[in-house]
């Protein structure tokens, strides 16, 4: 085989591949950029909803609250946008309607209990006995 039939046997089986698993490497560029597009606005909208929807101090305990638990903000945010699109918010909410409303986000959230075991035998490795040997 000459080496003009390998380069078309190469480009065959290329196309072949790409055809196969869903398009060139250009087309997954153009896709992830899109996703990333749409990731923005997403983002962007939910803003938007949320300094609508919230008053300043309640934005500042949001705030504070991402910095602690990511994913109780996370739950928070979603639950006040849903409650905004159903038109359950009248006005723009107030710290004390905050609190109430991560009340529930609390009682949603699955509890986790962890508990510490501390083993006093392996603790006592280091005995005073050493003191009483020798000098």
């Amino acid at each position: 085989m000459s080496d003009g039939d390998l380069d078309a046997l190469r480009a065959q089986r290329m196309s072949q591949m790409q055809s196969q698993f869903g398009g060139g490497g250009g087309n997954d560029a153009e896709k992830q950029q899109a996703q990333q597009e749409q990731m923005r606005a997403q983002e962007e909208m939910k803003h938007s909803i949320l300094s609508q929807v919230l008053d300043q101090q309640a934005r500042a305990r949001l705030n504070t609250l991402k910095v602690s638990k990511p994913e109780k903000a996370q739950m928070f945010e979603n639950m006040v946008i849903r409650m905004a699109q159903m038109g359950q918010v009248r006005g723009k909410l107030d710290d004390a309607q905050f609190v109430s409303i991560l009340e529930s986000v609390n009682a949603q959230m699955p509890q986790s209990k962890s508990s510490v075991k501390y083993d006093r035998r392996r603790a006592a490795i280091d005995s005073d006995d050493d003191d009483d040997y020798g000098c």
